[in-house]
């Protein structure tokens, strides 16, 4: 049985094969010679399309970054309706589970690029928490949900809360036998985080 020929560009090819890596090892574990051999070509060809493995790490950060930005336009268009619906709050781990595929290595790459603290990882956590304050004020606007007390807390709030979906995928897959990104997952888990986020902690006590 044939494998359907891959009809991406190689220079597309590579830089997917790196992210894949990447977002799998770290970028330090990886070597050019890797990335060549699973994406079937000469590491001289990986070489005269990026220059060296740090310019090919910086095409997969400039492309998970342009990714990323696509997925959060989408976050700042307000809910339809005018009462307070905390279901309809746009979320990052939303857009990630809707529109990337089942096997996308973005979250966890996204994962890397913030815990390593380098000027991609900080820029762009800048720019998540700019449209996190730029979501939550159009939603306020619109009357569909609370600035709270402290607006900025509260936009960094959702935002970590989101974030912490996507970089801990693997382990709250592994304790909770489901893929928090999986269709399954992002029922079972936004049904609990949105009776958090309308009746607090103590919700079910009150109502005793």
């Amino acid at each position: 049985m044939t494998s359907l020929p891959d009809d991406r560009t190689a220079r597309a090819r590579i830089r997917d094969v790196a992210l894949a890596l990447f977002a799998e090892r770290g970028p330090d574990a990886v070597t050019v010679r890797d990335i060549a051999a699973v994406a079937k070509v000469s590491p001289a060809l990986v070489v005269r399309h990026y220059g060296s493995k740090d310019g090919l790490r910086t095409a997969v950060d400039d492309h998970v970054v342009q990714v990323l930005e696509i997925l959060l336009a989408q976050a700042t268009e307000p809910p339809v309706g005018d009462a307070l619906d905390l279901a309809a709050l746009p979320t990052l781990a939303d857009m990630v589970a809707r529109s990337l595929p089942a096997g996308s290595p973005i979250p966890a790459y996204l994962g890397r690029l913030l815990l390593t603290h380098g000027p991609v990882g900080s820029a762009l956590f800048r720019k998540l928490y700019a449209v996190a304050r730029d979501a939550l004020e159009g939603m306020a606007g619109a009357g569909s949900a609370d600035r709270g007390e402290d607006p900025a807390v509260r936009a960094a709030f959702l935002l970590a809360n989101d974030l912490a979906v996507l970089i801990l995928r693997t382990h709250l897959h592994d304790v909770l036998g489901v893929d928090p990104l999986s269709v399954a997952g992002t029922r079972r888990w936004g049904a609990e985080v949105l009776s958090i986020y309308h009746n607090g902690l103590g919700g079910d006590l009150h109502r005793h």
